[in-house]
């Protein structure tokens, strides 16, 4: 007897290997057998003739550290079928923390990752971030050990070189958080604390992964060149000796990408290397990414103070005038405050028109009346360009995906697995199904250590997904993002059902399926 009897199903096991008819029992919260079930009962079934059955999908690049604590079921995620976040990504979040640091890093997040003061619940270490989601959402998660975080409590915010006693304060910080069950360290080198990083720092903090064989994954310098950033990656991971993950990879054209492809085939040579990439090319990051580096060196909750200052104003003049987009093509996607909000949609350069100022000084006024809180998209080209990177055998889908229910934000946060399955698989045959399936589950799972986790077979937590592969694609688009992806039928997280019938399903009591993985 099963609790659960997926029945007809073409099982596509996440490993790559060819698809096949068949069924699969569940019992608690394991896959208790798969194959030709025609007698077994169960005390509830679906039936999936016709339709894929497919691993649950682990988003290895996402902003919902907020949202999983917030709401206990994100449907903008669990509507394509993600199972599990992997959280902390870009080296930024909420944990680990200390008394003098936990508001500075839940005022700088707010625009990405959702959570107000009043919302903080006392948490310090990434232990006990873990427990206050373990069980508390329908989806797992599984966290980094965020590095401007650890950063900031040994060395503060600033320009800092860290000597021997910060290094081992980090290096410390780092173990405790491997201990905790983190897959590695993730980086945003592009982002606060961490891009005063040099790279000979990065690569003695990152010799504690060796004895865990934790990931190293890292939104690069993409602000000095791809491919300069992926030789300080690889350098990095050469160093330490471990395994190389790289952020939402991609190239803004043709000859970009092929020097980044051309590097990518040294490199897979002297690490163990693979990427994530979401089916956009546009991106999407708070607006105080714009502000040069000396804004952040006293913290988040000093920076409104010194964006007043002459010298900081003509800094951030010149950095805006030599940014590699026009204002034009970045537009304003979520805000916290209301007074503004008839902003949202416009392009920077069509808000500073309006505001007849110059523009440091027009955006300038915006961050310090939002208090930073300010969400942007890029139209950064052609999602064409993006296409060669998710076929690519070393690449992993990672949504990236901002969420505000009430913001433009970008499609890739609802519409990014449909996008792949629909568009990619279906439609251009960019690539198989199982292959697709594969960038979703097995292949995630497998280099983020998430282990019984990713494939369709005896054993194995029920994390389960059944999708129609003729109808499953993205809606989302900039105008209308919070459209819904549409063909995934029903989603199980460790045996319990979060979805049927398209639909998410009402859960009683204080327990829910979802589990902080280690």
């Amino acid at each position: 007897m099963f609790d659960c009897l997926i029945r007809n199903g073409t099982i596509v096991d996440g490993t790559g290997a060819e698809r096949f008819l068949g069924d699969v029992g569940i019992r608690d919260d394991r896959i208790a057998a798969v194959g030709e079930l025609k007698s077994a009962q169960a005390t509830r079934e679906i039936d999936a003739t016709g339709i894929i059955v497919a691993p649950g999908f682990i988003d290895v690049h996402n902003h919902s550290d907020g949202w999983m604590l917030k709401t206990t079921h994100l449907t903008a995620k669990t509507t394509q079928g993600f199972t599990t976040e992997v959280l902390m990504a870009d080296g930024i979040s909420y944990a680990p923390v200390n008394r003098e640091t936990w508001r500075e890093w839940v005022f700088y997040l707010r625009a990405l990752d959702a959570l107000r003061m009043d919302e903080y619940e006392g948490w310090e270490s990434l232990a006990d971030f873990n427990a206050r989601l373990d069980r508390r959402n329908v989806q797992n998660s599984i966290c980094h050990v965020a590095y401007a975080n650890v950063r900031s409590l040994a060395c503060g915010f600033g320009k800092t070189q860290v000597d021997d006693f910060q290094m081992r304060q980090i290096r410390d910080e780092i173990r405790r958080g491997m201990d905790a069950g983190a897959v590695g360290v993730s980086t945003g080198l592009d982002y606060i604390v961490q891009c005063f990083s040099t790279t000979d720092e990065l690569s003695e903090a990152c010799e504690v992964l060796k004895d865990y064989r934790g990931l190293y994954v890292t939104h690069m310098r993409y602000k000095k060149g791809i491919v300069e950033g992926l030789r300080e990656a690889v350098a990095i991971c050469r160093h330490a000796e471990i395994p190389l993950h790289v952020s939402h990879l991609k190239a803004m054209s043709e000859q970009q990408a092929a020097a980044v492809f051309e590097y990518l085939e040294t490199a897979r040579k002297e690490v163990e290397l693979s990427f994530d990439v979401y089916p956009y090319l546009p991106g999407s990051t708070m607006m105080s990414y714009l502000l040069p580096y000396e804004a952040w060196v006293d913290g988040p909750l000093r920076v409104i103070s010194r964006l007043a200052r002459a010298g900081m104003q003509e800094l951030f003049a010149r950095g805006l005038e030599c940014h590699r987009l026009p204002l034009e093509r970045i537009r304003i996607a979520w805000m916290a405050g209301e007074e503004n909000r008839v902003h949202l949609g416009k392009s920077l350069a069509r808000y500073i028109e309006e505001m007849n100022l110059p523009p440091a000084e027009a955006l300038t006024n915006l961050l310090i009346e939002e208090r930073l809180a300010v969400l942007l998209v890029y139209d950064e080209g052609d999602d064409r360009l993006a296409e060669p990177f998710l076929c690519h055998d070393l690449a992993i889908l990672g949504t990236d995906g901002i969420y505000f229910p009430d913001g433009l934000v970008h499609p890739r946060v609802s519409g990014s697995a449909g996008r792949l399955l629909g568009s990619y698989v279906r439609e251009k045959k960019l690539l198989s199904l199982e292959s697709a399936v594969r960038k979703l589950s097995g292949y995630p799972a497998e280099k983020f250590g998430l282990i019984n986790r990713g494939v369709v077979r005896e054993g194995a937590f029920a994390d389960l997904v059944v999708f129609d592969p003729e109808t499953i694609c993205d809606r989302a688009t900039y105008d209308e993002p919070h459209l819904s992806t549409v063909g995934v039928e029903h989603v199980l997280v460790n045996g319990i059902p979060i979805l049927s019938d398209g639909q998410p399903v009402t859960i009683e009591g204080d327990v829910l399926p979802g589990r902080a993985l280690k």
